[in-house]
């Protein structure tokens, strides 16, 4: 089997005017990159606003493992499907981070005959969202410092400055840091550090934002830091708006792709989910909506994560809904979840994979509470026995979700038929959606009711530090917002080591930031970092180009 760069690069790709034409997107509304990438324009959405949406579809999976799930692959591979058997389809996906390309992931476009392109493209620097968020970030960042070193008019405590700097790549040693060294007129020493771009709170507010107009406002509301007198201060305070919102002028356009077989694909926006919400952009998504029949998108992630932040926040937010989930599940990543180590995978094993299979079931729960459809995506590898298919299967279907084999790692959109067909179904059932907790219930009841109902918590303890910021938030009114959990991503507790189902188990909050501006406030559990480090190999070693401009090692 070809690599997934090999058979990116030998894609027969048409003209981005040609895909957006499907969409009835006419070249006035495209702003080109090239010839295979554009920008749809804002002002399209004026002609388009008032028209019904097409139904929604979610693609979520079981807590990711070292054996992978193929959730992008699967999300690819589904809309390809749909467009397949004659449905108007869009795909709206996250833009990938260069931290997790370069470390441990290698890229992030689907895989094999379901992916998007150019991948190369899209992988790397694509139309340079990402470099926008991050300008602006620090921007915000100088203006502080510079805001102190000339006199400091607003009274901040340097000590309690809450905005850090950012990054799009993998760097641990910048966790922590101490900036202003050098004597006077360097500007005032003080204790900070980075963070990873998809972890700022501008790139929440790009994924959440209507409109520039309300891109401006959210930024305005950001919260940098703290008086003596413990008041907070707003980006509005320094007077740099304005400029932090024309670095978005771009940025702000959904970006247009293709899959290998050129249905359309929206992919803008990339918060993760393990430390933020997880979700491509809401003027994406939208847009996917209004144009399309049928919009396949995904959240980033296990249910856990990603699409509990989908329903409780994005939704919140956007005023929109799912008509049906799907969850993507391997035999592999369940027999990893049950014990058995990556080595040692290969061969039936029904004990390990009955053990693991508790995190799907979990998953599937899950997404019921919520009053959604659950359609359970077997992501197919050719080690699968008949046996361990059809445990699976009538496991799920137990629980009450339909399940499909997807083979579109292999063979494409044909390889998703099944699930497709499955997924239309789902989307015709009447809809019962609600979402998980009260948004003005308090701070620890909201954190108390996600640990509780989706991961499968006994309680929830809190640092002195996460105590003290809650009051504060409180006593400020920050209370009445949705709740960003940062958890570990492999698994369903706030330790990366207890896979499959755990119980018994208490979710530690050490420490709580609030984002204003995104409108919500992020829970840090256990040990989760927002600034990751790179791996002992990182994927980075593996890569290479040549004189011709060819890529290797690119996933």
């Amino acid at each position: 089997m070809k690599s997934d760069v090999e058979i990116a690069q030998e894609a027969h790709m048409i003209h981005i005017e040609e895909v957006a034409s499907q969409l009835g997107i006419t070249q006035d509304d495209l702003e080109l990159y090239g010839k295979y990438k554009g920008k749809v324009a804002l002002q399209t959405w004026e002609k388009i606003k008032t028209r019904p949406d097409g139904k929604l579809v979610l693609v979520t999976a079981i807590n990711p493992t070292a054996a992978g799930e193929g959730k992008t692959t699967t999300t690819v591979g589904l809309g390809d499907a749909l467009h397949q058997i004659g449905k108007k389809v869009a795909i709206a996906l996250r833009e990938p981070s260069l931290g997790p390309c370069f470390g441990m992931k290698g890229g992030a476009a689907g895989g094999g005959y379901a992916q998007v392109v150019p991948m190369e493209d899209i992988n790397l620097h694509f139309t340079g969202d990402f470099h926008a968020i991050t300008t602006a970030h620090n921007l915000l960042a100088a203006m502080i410092d510079n805001h102190i070193h000339q006199g400091n008019e607003l009274g901040l405590d340097p000590r309690r400055i809450t905005w850090r700097r950012v990054m799009d790549l993998n760097e641990r040693s910048l966790r922590s840091i101490i900036c202003g060294l050098g004597g006077k007129i360097n500007g005032i020493p003080r204790e900070s550090g980075f963070d990873i771009t998809v972890a700022s709170e501008m790139m929440a507010i790009l994924c959440l934002a209507s409109d520039l107009d309300d891109m401006k406002a959210r930024i305005g509301k950001i919260i940098i830091g703290y008086t003596y007198e413990n008041e907070p201060i707003t980006a509005e305070a320094l007077n740099v708006t304005g400029a932090l919102t024309l670095l978005f002028k771009d940025a702000i356009k959904p970006n247009l792709v293709q899959t290998l077989e050129h249905t359309p694909a929206f992919v803008h926006g990339g918060p993760f989910a393990n430390i933020a919400h997880g979700c491509n952009s809401i003027m994406a998504t939208k847009f996917a909506l209004k144009l399309a029949d049928i919009c396949v998108t995904e959240a980033g992630f296990g249910a856990d994560l990603g699409a509990e932040k989908f329903l409780d926040i994005k939704c919140r937010f956007a005023g929109i809904k799912p008509d049906a989930v799907v969850i993507v599940a391997t035999v592999r990543a369940l027999k990893m979840h049950g014990g058995v180590p990556k080595t040692e995978l290969v061969g039936e094993n029904m004990p390990a994979l009955e053990k693991g299979l508790a995190n799907l079931t979990k998953h599937i729960e899950n997404m019921q509470k919520f009053g959604l459809p659950a359609i359970v995506a077997i992501n197919a590898f050719p080690a699968d026995t008949p046996q361990e298919l059809e445990f699976v299967r009538q496991k799920c279907m137990e629980l009450g979700a339909e399940v499909a084999l997807s083979e579109v790692w292999a063979k494409g959109g044909q390889g998703g038929i099944e699930l497709a067909q499955k997924v239309l179904a789902a989307c015709e059932q009447p809809g019962n959606f609600n979402y998980l907790y009260d948004v003005n219930a308090s701070i620890k009841d909201k954190i108390a009711t996600i640990a509780r109902e989706i991961y499968g918590a006994e309680g929830v303890s809190y640092t002195p530090q996460a105590e003290k910021t809650i009051r504060e938030l409180t006593a400020l009114g920050f209370d009445k917002t949705p709740i960003c959990m940062a958890k570990t991503q492999y698994s369903l507790s706030d330790d990366m080591n207890q896979l499959g189902r755990p119980t018994g188990f208490t979710i530690t909050v050490r420490e709580i930031r609030v984002a204003a501006g995104a409108g919500f406030l992020v829970a840090l559990t256990g040990e989760v970092m927002t600034m990751p480090g790179l791996p002992k190999r990182p994927a980075a070693e593996k890569m290479d180009i040549d004189n011709a401009g060819k890529i290797v090692g690119l996933f």
